[in-house]
């Protein structure tokens, strides 16, 4: 917490700088879905366009949690912790990944995307 009128004045002209930032970076993410000259590889949606957009909603999302969330001022044991979650969530990712060309038979059904 701020506990002087010069703090207090720091900390909204960072939040505003912030809060425009992010919503600069709304309106980058909805061009590059959109604007056909921002299209990365093949036209339409493919890897490229995805990871891109994981590019932006991921730096968006470090700027809300390290200023807004406040996590810039945390012990270090957070941060493990942090990272521990994000090593967990990639094994997910690609455990789901590595399934998703299984397909399962059950009693004459068949579930899965067929190749």
């Amino acid at each position: 917490m701020a506990d002087s009128p010069e703090l207090i004045k720091k900390s909204i002209k960072t939040y505003t700088l912030i809060g425009l930032v992010l919503f600069i970076f709304t309106g980058v993410t909805v061009a590059v879905a959109t604007v056909p000259a921002l299209d990365i590889g093949v036209h339409g949606f493919d890897a490229w366009d995805m990871i891109l957009g994981l590019a932006i909603a991921s730096f968006k999302a470090t700027l809300v949690g390290y200023i807004f969330m406040h996590l810039n001022h945390e012990k270090k044991a957070i941060y493990w912790i942090f990272f521990g979650a994000i090593v967990f969530f990639a094994f997910m990712i690609i455990l789901f990944m590595s399934a998703e060309s299984d397909l399962i038979h059950y009693n004459g059904f068949r579930f899965g995307l067929p190749y």
